[in-house]
């Protein structure tokens, strides 16, 4: 997908947009992408776009508004509309703010492959989530819609592009050298959001969904802060310094601002200073990712963690990829931002979800393999051993929650904490993790060593819009069977003893495999989740249901 500016003369255009991101009581945010400096104008509010490397960009905050009701919209440039298209059938982009007291639906998924269109000639691709989803909701009552869509990382896959941007990356540039035929930056990455984001019915589905983002490796690249060494490596490449100040910069302008609050937005000194600079802001977000990216090293840290409320559901995303500490004791966070976290848990809700790319809870199997590597890896067989691990753990992907195992267990006895009640509250219903990256759909239910007054699940979909080799779904099946976790337990205690936990969980549904999406319903202190799926070479524009499961009764 190619999409270019307009010649400088006549009226502004719209590029991208409008993405509703976060919507309130009484408040929302919107975010444009436009051909050029204009003054973008929502409901009466008026917002002046910024410039980054030639790109110019305005985030819209809409206050007012009438509290769990929907309220219509347009945007308008410099005074002339430019959206909705005249022509376009879909319903009217709207703003539904938040009623405390009807249920809450949350729908949820990660690993967004650019489109369906980009691959029509592919038979391993099913149809995009996401486009089926906007499909099914544009010919239903807007109350039967979810109230936001969480997308938990690799919204774009700057190291896997499309043959269209392969075509522009050559017209570009020699591929024979560099990044090759992967994103370099923060131009090309402005090529894949316009790829995945100018799909039609996806422009439309998040013109009318609040929408809250984390990244994951394949937003960077595939395997992105897997351990020191990995780091290493990178950092002698004669690429990896503009494609990770390009991911970075291109994440905080696409993704990470539309998850902030107005509140947060006003505290948000990176943001003011963009808002309120004359001219190209792209040697401020330079400087700001080159700081961010030195955290892993252990330099002072950038939180992209965030919290949101959606009236008694509170929501605490989890940035699981940049603020990773890889020098010195191994931590998915640092400690700062964990106590951050922490505090954010603290309160009075019904329900807590915890939003983190990468699974807290995998197949009990693969959990064992990677705490077991990691500690060979940490040196407790010797130097020859932790090299091999080394190996391993970056070639096959260890480095999830489970390779991380001192902070599996502080965030385990963070959710232990809120599940008793002791986090400033009463405990809510349910605490419920949820994540993407592995491929597959599964439910699991934490079991503590002690009564929980909450609920404990593990909710992991993905993909949105990308497929699993028959291999691997053969070997997550095996994975999360009775025989996989004894033999593997027995196995590896011949080189170490694998790490301990006091915790265990079970699988409650799963493994799916293709492309879906999962929905999480509140009513009350009630919850369920709810699993669907699209279907290969299927035109019926609609998601099949393929499970449910209560996972609190109030």
């Amino acid at each position: 997908m190619t999409i270019a500016a307009t010649p400088s003369t006549g009226s502004p255009q719209l590029l991208l947009g409008p993405a509703l991101r976060h919507v309130g009581q009484d408040d929302a945010t919107i975010w444009v992408e436009t051909d050029r400096p204009c003054v973008v104008e929502i409901l009466g509010h008026q917002e002046p776009t910024w410039c980054v490397a030639g790109h110019h960009y305005a985030l819209v905050l809409v206050s007012g508004l009438p509290a769990g009701q929907s309220t219509g919209y347009d945007v308008r440039l410099d005074g002339h509309t430019v959206w909705p298209l005249a022509d376009d059938p879909r319903p009217h982009p709207r703003i539904r703010t938040l009623d405390a007291g009807e249920p809450l639906r949350i729908a949820f998924g990660s690993c967004r492959y650019a489109t369906s269109a980009t691959v029509s000639d592919d038979d391993h691709f099913e149809p995009d989530a996401l486009m089926v989803l906007a499909r099914q909701l544009a010919g239903q009552d807007e109350a039967a819609w979810p109230h936001a869509l969480l997308m938990l990382g690799d919204q774009v896959y700057a190291d896997e592009t499309s043959e269209a941007t392969q075509q522009r990356i050559r017209q570009r540039r020699d591929i024979t050298t560099g990044s090759r035929e992967q994103v370099a930056d923060f131009e090309e990455y402005t090529w894949l959001y316009a790829e995945s984001w100018h799909d039609p019915d996806v422009r439309w589905l998040m013109s009318v969904l609040p929408s809250s983002m984390i990244f994951d490796d394949h937003d960077v690249c595939d395997d992105w802060n897997t351990s020191r060494s990995w780091r290493e490596d990178m950092q002698k490449t004669d690429w990896w310094a503009e494609r990770i100040i390009g991911g970075l910069s291109s994440y905080w302008v696409y993704q990470h601002l539309g998850n902030l609050s107005p509140a947060d937005l006003a505290a948000n000194e990176l943001y003011q200073q963009v808002r309120g600079h004359g001219s190209d802001v792209e040697p401020l977000l330079r400087r700001f990712a080159q700081h961010a990216d030195a955290e892993a090293d252990g330099a002072k840290g950038t939180r992209w963690s965030y919290r949101r409320d959606f009236g008694p559901v509170r929501l605490l995303m989890i940035d699981s990829r940049c603020g990773r500490i890889l020098d010195g004791d191994r931590s998915m966070v640092a400690n700062e931002e964990l106590t951050w976290i922490s505090e954010q848990a603290d309160g009075d809700y019904d329900h807590l979800l915890i939003g983190t790319s990468l699974p807290w809870l995998l197949a009990r199997a693969l959990h064992d393999i990677e705490s077991w590597n990691e500690a060979l890896a940490d040196g407790v067989r010797g130097a020859r051993l932790a090299r091999w691990s080394e190996s391993l753990r970056r070639a096959a992907d260890l480095e999830h929650w489970a390779a991380f195992h001192s902070s599996f267990e502080k965030l385990a006895d963070l959710i232990r904490e809120v599940a008793q009640g002791k986090r400033g509250g009463r405990a809510p219903a349910t605490v419920c993790v949820l994540s993407g990256d592995v491929h597959h759909a599964y439910v699991a239910r934490a079991i503590y060593d002690e009564p929980m007054d909450a609920q404990v699940y593990q909710l992991t979909c993905s993909p949105l819009h990308n497929y699993v080799p028959t291999a691997m779904k053969v070997a997550f099946r095996l994975a999360w069977s009775r025989l996989a976790e004894r033999t593997t337990r027995s196995l590896l205690s011949v080189l170490t003893r694998v790490p301990r936990t006091e915790l265990n969980w079970t699988r409650e549904a799963g493994p799916y495999f293709g492309n879906e999406l999962m929905t999480f319903t509140a009513a009350g202190r009630i919850a369920l989740v709810e699993l669907a799926t699209t279907r290969p070479h299927e035109t019926d524009s609609r998601l099949h249901v393929v499970q449910r499961i209560a996972l609190s009764t109030g």
